[in-house]
């Protein structure tokens, strides 16, 4: 039996049909923009999220960081949730590489409200920062994928509207949160100032990410890129993975929703706590506190058994399902847990 990896959507190998379109792929130097399937995918994101260009880059956090570089000038404040990925996993680079400083409104669902976010932006006093940037995560991995609900979400962004402010997404699984929440992915962001989202966790490329914004926007986010050190040349091979990704795995996304319900409401019945509930995309964490079992312990006993998961202390498991997890894998991993509950 392979391998089942629950850790995280990042672990997705790429399919046979996959691989077939990276080695086919034609490609250019794309530093003078001359790989054609460079140009094709930054193409097909723009449209798709209804903007005017996109901007391939290696990962999704030199995604984040190139648009905060591009939005905000040193010394200046961004505005962000306190568990969101740019603030706790990117490695304080917005600080280290634009100058600018993170202002953290800390929440309990990954949902920056208005009237924080408006107590938060400094009166215009000279020896007070401006806010360049604010930045929100949909879906919101820490929140356990959460979705942004879309009507926050818009009066937020008429607010920093109104004072202009731009707004970025750190939309790493976007896709996921449009087939969770119904709204057609260019709907879902529509009105902000950039997007950034993940060729390579849920739609399954090996590596890769796109930004998104008006033209103007990309043309200094590419120097941004350059900067950052992800100027590529025959790129094409990887980026193919990202056009068959966007043809081939967003519907798809749906089935990952079903397979992480399922899991989480087995896990349920056996006395986990799972957050959040109802279980609203690929991610749920699952705590052991009121079954008494040590996460990392039972990691251990499920490792021998070909199942990985992904603990983040002794008592929280975070699960995260995706392509490579299928519906007979969830009935392998949820009778190995019942299994070592009852052993």
């Amino acid at each position: 039996m392979s391998e089942i990896d629950l850790r995280s959507d990042t672990v997705t190998k790429p399919s046979d049909e996959m691989r077939e379109a990276m080695a086919t792929a034609p490609v250019g130097d794309d530093v003078y923009a001359e790989d054609p399937t460079i140009n094709r995918l930054q193409e097909l994101a723009a449209e798709l999220l209804g903007f005017e260009a996109g901007l391939f880059v290696p990962s999704g956090t030199m995604g984040n960081q190139v648009a905060i570089w591009s939005h905000t000038e040193a010394g200046e404040e961004v505005i962000l949730e306190g568990d969101s990925h740019i603030y706790i996993y990117e490695l304080a680079t917005m600080s280290a590489f634009s100058g600018v400083m993170p202002r953290t409104i800390k929440t309990d669902d990954g949902v920056l409200p208005v009237e924080e976010v408006k107590n938060s932006i400094h009166p215009d006093k000279y020896y007070l920062p401006d806010t360049g940037l604010i930045a929100l995560e949909n879906s919101h991995n820490n929140q356990g994928g959460r979705v942004y609900p879309f009507e926050e979400m818009r009066e937020l962004l008429d607010y920093a509207r109104s004072v202009n402010i731009p707004v970025h997404l750190d939309g790493a699984r976007v896709f996921n949160a449009s087939d969770a929440s119904g709204v057609p992915v260019d709907e879902l962001v529509d009105g902000f100032d950039s997007v950034m989202f993940c060729l390579s966790k849920g739609l399954g490329a090996p590596v890769g990410s796109v930004l998104v914004g008006s033209e103007e926007f990309i043309e200094n986010a590419l120097v941004g890129r350059k900067r950052f050190g992800g100027g590529m040349r025959q790129a094409g091979i990887i980026a193919a993975a990202g056009v068959y990704a966007l043809e081939n795995n967003v519907e798809r996304l749906a089935e990952d929703h079903e397979n992480a319900r399922r899991l989480a409401e087995a896990l349920k019945k056996m006395g986990f706590m799972i957050t959040p509930e109802p279980t609203e995309t690929n991610i749920f964490f699952a705590n052991t506190t009121e079954i008494g079992v040590d996460a990392e312990e039972l990691a251990g006993e499920l490792k021998e058994d070909g199942i990985v998961i992904g603990p983040r202390d002794k008592e929280n498991i975070r699960f995260v399902t995706h392509l490579d997890v299928n519906e007979e894998d969830i009935d392998v991993t949820i009778d190995a847990i019942e299994s070592y509950l009852t052993s």
